[in-house]
């Protein structure tokens, strides 16, 4: 029925008929030929079949047909068509247009009985108007309903919706923390160990013992990006729970630790360190080593044999200061980049521009006053007492 709703309707129409052809046939009343009682009762309840996809066509027509019907006096179908007329136009035509045709409809039935009926018009017009206001009063409180269900299955949808965009930024900012974790990951392991590579290749021969260490360095860097790379993924096929230990991301208190390793992958770094890192938060001690790493990453790919670097990580009460810079290679092609300017390069230095603009920090990137390269960056942070 609610498919098809004047299938329902029909029906409807059809049940209002039949019960004026009963009347017309087994009531001993003085009726009309059937010529033209039949053709009346069709009309009072034909226009109820489209009720719904027209309310007001509908409504009128059987309010002009209900007189007909009313006066040659064939039963109840002007009684419940009209009912049913002004309950329509309530529901489905809206209030204005529903009281409009209420006046319109109550004005012809009491001209009709007035002009009909005599004496007993008056009870007859207060019957009907009572069933009428009582047809109204139905249609508001349906009418109402039906404007609230609207409503909740808008705000339903919006709701839905507005899940599903929070869903899918939820998603992207994953996709983005993930991608600027492998790149770190497998970018600074990739790094050592072709600098590891090229070392032991030059080295093969002339010195056997330098080129096996650097072969060891080489495993040994493999061996922890693999691991890393493993968790990573265990992570996003939902394995993390498994029984292997997970292990703990690393932070700006092991700073110290990625120095060594770059110093034996040929690089010497010297680190200054002010403040306890260890009291950082943990987004943003990850956030510092981070950046330093991909920061000793590229002065490994570019800064060219013989090249020093030096980090400064200086911690107060209100923020944390990272520098890292070089002073070897030919990188001044690349633009500094200022507050809210556009970082050049790959992926490695827009991570850190990403990593520093989520704590409302700042990233500089370009050449070092005495040539090379450096990097600047500063995170706020707020210390627990």
């Amino acid at each position: 029925m609610r498919a098809h709703p004047m299938v329902g309707d029909s029906l409807l129409a059809a049940a209002l008929l039949s019960i004026d052809v009963l009347i017309f046939f087994f009531e001993d009343l003085p009726m009309p030929p059937w010529y033209l009682a039949l053709p009346a009762d069709v009309l009072v309840v034909l226009p109820l079949v489209v009720r719904r996809r027209h309310p007001l066509w509908s409504a009128y027509l059987v309010l002009a047909f209900s007189v007909l019907h009313s006066e040659l006096r064939l039963g109840l179908g002007a009684v419940f068509c009209g009912a049913i007329a002004i309950y329509t136009a309530v529901v489905y035509a809206g209030r204005k247009p529903g009281a409009l045709y209420v006046v319109v409809f109550v004005l012809a039935n009491v001209a009709q009985a007035a002009i009909g009926q005599g004496t007993d018009w008056v009870p007859n017009t207060i019957t009907s108007t009572l069933i009428f206001v009582l047809c109204w009063v139905l249609g508001e409180y349906v009418g109402a309903r039906r404007a609230y269900h609207a409503e909740l299955e808008a705000r339903l949808h919006l709701l839905e919706t507005e899940r599903g965009q929070a869903a899918r930024i939820a998603v992207a900012e994953e996709r983005g923390r993930i991608a600027r974790e492998l790149h770190d990951v497998v970018a600074h392991a990739v790094s050592v160990i072709v600098v590891q590579a090229d070392g032991a290749s030059y080295m093969i021969r002339s010195n056997p013992e330098l080129a096996e260490r650097a072969v060891r360095t080489i495993s040994d860097t493999g061996r922890g990006a693999l691991a890393e790379l493993r968790r990573l993924l265990d992570l996003l096929r939902g394995e993390g729970a498994s029984g292997e230990p997970r292990v703990p991301q690393p932070d700006a208190a092991t700073l110290a630790e990625l120095a060594e390793r770059v110093r034996a992958a040929g690089v010497p770094v010297r680190l200054d360190v002010e403040g306890e890192l260890g009291d950082l938060p943990a987004g943003v001690s990850l956030g510092v080593y981070r950046i330093v790493q991909e920061s000793l990453t590229n002065t490994l790919k570019h800064a060219g044999p013989g090249a020093s670097a030096t980090v400064r990580v200086r911690q107060d009460a209100e923020a944390v200061d990272v520098e890292v810079a070089d002073d070897g290679g030919d990188r001044g092609a690349l633009v500094a980049a200022g507050e809210g300017a556009e970082v050049p390069g790959g992926n490695g230095l827009i991570g850190m521009r990403e990593r520093a603009h989520v704590f409302g920090g700042t990233l500089e990137v370009g050449p070092g006053p005495g040539g090379g390269w450096r990097v600047r960056a500063s995170l706020p942070v707020r210390l627990s007492s």
